[in-house]
Formats: C-alpha cells, structure tokens, sequence
C-alpha cells in the first residue's frame, strides 16, 4: 500500500492544480511552505478533492485500497459506495471496474449534468492513472448495463473488517 501511496501522491500532484479550487490550492501551498521552512515535521495539507468531483470511481482491487483511499481522500461511505458495491459483486476485475462503477452510478440515476467524475486505477509496477469525465446531459436511468437485473438490491451492507 506504500508504493501505491507514492504512486497516488504523484498523480494528485498533477492532477491537483487542474481540477481544485484556488482556495484549496492556496491551502496546499502554505502548508508545503510551512513544511519546508517552519517544521519538516507538519504533514502537507490534503486538498479536499471533493469539492471538485461529484463522484469519485476508486480502482476495486481489493477492499485495502478502497479503505486507504477513503481515508486519505476523506470520502464519505457514499463516495466510495460504487467501488465496494462493484468489489462486491464482481470482485477485483482490475482497472475495468471503473466503467462497472460508473455503471453503478448512472444505473442509481446519481449522474446529473454538470457533475465531475473522477477515475482513479493503479496498474503494475505501481502506476497510477486518472481519468476526469464531466456528465453534459442528465442520464436517465436505462434498461440495460451491467447493473439491470439488481440495482435495487444495491448497496448491500458489508461487514467491517475487525483488526485483531
């Protein structure tokens, strides 16, 4: 999970100045000045990608990642209910389980025009891609898709897993 993290800290580098607000931003950048001249010890400020991304679609390759994601990224249960609801019924089908997870979204009738998608996969090596979608219609909930035969029995209550 380490290496995933450096490779996700990468990518929000990059991805950060495009997509968040200036005020995050601004947040961002004092909190990196405060670390490299005040104290090496203050953790830089983790920009609240929320406010950018209506619906963020987490790479199900395992519940670790969806959980360290969450934490990171501060996600509400709701953020990330596609990504264990996709683990959940399909299991790790690597970096395709984005497009089951926007599936979950649109089939839920969550996407809206206007809202901002954020996909995020980790590949070998450890890689990390993003990919933005901005939804330019509402979406109607269709009678197809992978979703169909059992959106209404979705989300399913998954049981936490007990540190011992």
């Amino acid at each position: 999970m380490s290496i995933a993290g450096e490779a996700l800290k990468s990518n929000i580098t990059t991805i950060g100045p495009l997509v968040l607000p200036a005020s995050e931003q601004i947040l961002f950048l004092l909190s990196l000045i405060g670390h490299k001249i005040f104290n090496p010890k203050w953790k830089p400020y983790i920009p609240d990608f929320k406010q950018a991304f209506d619906h963020f679609c987490i790479h199900a390759g395992g519940r670790a990642v969806i959980d360290e994601l969450q934490r990171n990224l501060r996600l509400s249960a709701k953020h990330v209910e596609a990504s264990r609801m996709t683990l959940h019924r399909f299991g790790n089908t690597s970096s395709s389980s984005l497009w089951y997870e926007m599936g979950y979204v649109e089939a839920k009738g969550r996407m809206r025009r206007g809202d901002r998608v954020w996909m995020i996969a980790f590949g070998s090596g450890f890689k990390c891609n993003s990919a933005v979608w901005k939804c330019n219609r509402n979406i109607k909930v269709s009678g197809d898709g992978p979703w169909v035969d059992c959106i209404d029995r979705y989300p399913v209550q998954i049981p936490e897993v007990v540190k011992l």
